[in-house]
């Protein structure tokens, strides 16, 4: 039980560092030769390997986004001794400006990890993110 209450202080981190925009701290919950997959109703959108790139990529994806608010629901895991998978429930809003105007993005995503135990602590090995629903409006002030 207690590596599962470690994982989801993982889970956690990630998200609330996602909201400040602290990629460098970030990228310390991930192993050097990470790999991130990003899709749309199944469809493979983004395929990130290793830690240099998924911070460049973050980078990117930061510079372009005014504020960040997530909200984890459920964080299921199975324990294998040093390694772990688990399913987390997100809800990700994202602001951006297009055209002079602020637009609201709504994000339900399922996180499907791998994770592994190394020098004492929980690590992302896999992340497979599944966007399940997009929704995109102005934002009403």
């Amino acid at each position: 039980m207690e590596a599962a209450s470690e994982l989801r202080k993982v889970v956690d981190a990630y998200a609330i560092l996602t909201d400040e925009k602290k990629i460098l701290e970030q990228m310390d919950l991930f192993i050097p030769d990470t790999r991130f997959t990003i899709y749309i109703d199944d469809h493979l959108i983004s395929d990130i390997k290793g830690i240099e790139q998924l911070q460049q990529e973050f980078t990117t994806h930061v510079n372009e986004v005014k504020r960040y608010f997530t909200i984890n629901g459920q964080h299921q895991v199975t324990v294998h001794g040093d390694t772990a998978e688990g399913i987390v429930f997100s809800q990700m809003k994202v602001i951006r400006e297009e055209h002079g105007v602020d637009i609201l993005s709504d994000y339900s995503i399922q996180y499907h990890d791998l994770y592994i135990h190394q020098n004492g602590k929980w690590l992302i090995k896999e992340r497979k993110e599944y966007m399940i629903m997009v929704e995109a409006r102005p934002l009403q002030a």
